[in-house]
């Protein structure tokens, strides 16, 4: 015969602690007291019950399911830590080739600066040898604005006078506007000057409060 407590008792059946309480008063379990604690006499080869047999099997089985969860776990946990390291490659590869080609495009823009340049300075050049010098004036002009167009496509900006126009606004109010950019051309930073002119990056600045 072995001691068990009540709770221990219960367990080992399957059945509640007033199961037991009952089956001590039917006199269908032995029980003494020891250090004032009640102890219940269960004959060894009796064996535990159907549903203590279940609650060992489910802790088992619950053991296992864990620890199969837990090894799941550890693999996608692999299988996500590999696909941030290829994304991690995937953006320093777009980002080197976006670097790539606008290098490309700006060495582009310097070539055919430098090719116009030596155009219109061959050009000048002819006109200056066959023609007065009062009369190379409007040929200067002429360079300055076709760099100025070609600075103003590189920069990707543009005219406070076309964007005006492009907004149909009234002479008055066109006038207005031009006075309030003409005053504060050198102290906003959001307004560009290229020759006498004025120009607006609208990609990256907000112009509203002048409007």
């Amino acid at each position: 015969m072995s001691k068990m407590s009540i709770s221990d008792a219960a367990e080992h059946f399957g059945v509640s602690r007033e199961a037991i309480h009952n089956r001590v008063r039917r006199g269908s379990l032995k029980s003494i007291v020891q250090n004032g604690v009640k102890l219940v006499l269960v004959d060894k080869k009796v064996v535990s019950s159907p549903r203590a047999q279940v609650k060992k099997v489910a802790s088992t089985s619950d053991d296992k399911y864990y620890k199969l969860l837990e090894e799941q776990n550890a693999s996608l946990q692999k299988k996500v830590e590999k696909l941030e390291g290829e994304t991690r490659t995937l953006r320093d590869q777009k980002e080197q080739m976006l670097i790539s080609e606008r290098m490309k495009i700006e060495q582009i823009y310097r070539d055919k600066d430098e090719q116009l340049k030596s155009i219109l300075n061959t050009f000048q050049s002819q006109f200056m040898l066959g023609s007065p010098e009062d009369e190379t004036e409007p040929l200067e002009v002429e360079i300055e604005e076709v760099e100025e167009e070609i600075e103003v496509e590189r920069l990707g900006i543009i005219s406070l006078k076309k964007y005006l126009k492009e907004q149909k606004l009234s002479s008055k109010k066109e006038k207005k506007i031009k006075e309030k950019f003409q005053k504060r051309a050198k102290k906003d930073e959001r307004i560009i000057t290229i020759g006498k002119k004025c120009y607006l990056d609208l990609d990256k600045y907000d112009y509203r409060d002048l409007f």
